[in-house]
């Protein structure tokens, strides 16, 4: 690999460029330069690295080993460099640049959108590029700065901050408890028709809690999978059965009698909200840090 003396970081920059947008023209022109000069600069980054960052196909571009590393290892802390140098002086200067954020569909719409809406009035100089799937997403590999996670975090090595909780509570609809009868204990649940997101790591096995009885774990009968959170409170108000949902979501359903809660002297587990960070050693960016703590402290005020 090339001694940094002989390596040209803003080389480093147009690769990211290029992995980030998908393309060298997309590239190209967020970076205000030709396709053919991104090109030249890729070609002579990979031979002062001495190997292959990209494989080029007719569809899309994908990272080599080599340009795994060199983006996860390399790109982080040159762009904090970055951060810290744009701010020198002005601490208490405007939020420039743009967040990139990743959130669940529900999650997005119902509480991280009017965070978001806020926060960028508050910080007019600032860009947001908010990103709403239910699918996981690669942190480094889509450029993003953050991602919020709803629920449990599969991998305890993730640098990951616990933003906050919600309960869950299981709901279903008037009609299917007037055809199905309202199940007294949890054990009774096996024999319903259970609504699974398939989004959890354990969608069919439950375990309630309660104040003053022994912990009971159910294992549900599904013939309905759904992978979002949005089709099951549709499924769920439309009478196919009983289901656990958050409490955010669950709350205008409730309020406008659509859904019913069932057992609500049973907890079922807490789930977390959490800001979950690229992997890598370097500070997150300043406006990274300014919306986590906004963040944190508006969902305090929204429980």
């Amino acid at each position: 690999m090339a001694a940094l003396d002989a390596l040209n970081l803003n080389h480093l920059l147009v690769f990211a460029a290029v992995v980030e947008a998908g393309s060298f023209t997309a590239a190209a022109d967020r970076l205000g330069q030709t396709k053919a000069r991104v090109s030249l600069v890729l070609r002579e980054l990979e031979a002062q690295l001495g190997g292959a960052l990209l494989t080029r196909t007719t569809r899309r571009l994908a990272l080599t080993e080599l340009g795994q590393r060199v983006y996860g290892e390399c790109i982080p802390p040159l762009r904090s460099v970055q951060d810290t140098v744009a701010h020198l002086g002005r601490d208490d200067g405007p939020l420039g640049g743009t967040l990139r954020i990743t959130a669940p569909v529900d999650h997005a719409s119902q509480s991280l959108a009017p965070a978001l809406a806020r926060f960028a009035v508050l910080h007019p100089a600032l860009h947001v590029d908010l990103r709403a799937t239910d699918q996981r997403v690669d942190l480094v590999r889509e450029g993003l700065d953050l991602s919020i996670r709803v629920g449990w975090l599969r991998d305890s090595t993730q640098r990951a901050l616990k933003l906050g909780g919600f309960e869950q509570w299981v709901l279903a609809s008037p009609d299917y408890l007037h055809r199905r009868g309202t199940p007294r204990q949890p054990s009774d649940l096996a024999e319903h028709d259970w609504v699974a997101l398939s989004l959890l790591p354990s969608p069919l096995t439950w375990t309630f809690t309660h104040a003053r009885r022994e912990a009971q774990t159910v294992r549900m009968n599904s013939r309905l999978r759904v992978d979002s959170g949005a089709a099951l409170m549709a499924l769920l108000e439309h009478g196919m059965g009983l289901s656990v949902t958050e409490q955010f979501g669950a709350a205008k359903a409730l309020r406008e009698r659509r859904l019913v809660r069932v057992l609500p002297d049973w907890q079922a587990p807490f789930g977390g909200i959490h800001a979950v960070y690229p992997p890598g050693r370097q500070a997150p960016p300043a406006r990274v840090r300014a919306f986590v703590e906004f963040y944190r402290d508006w969902l305090g005020k929204a429980v």
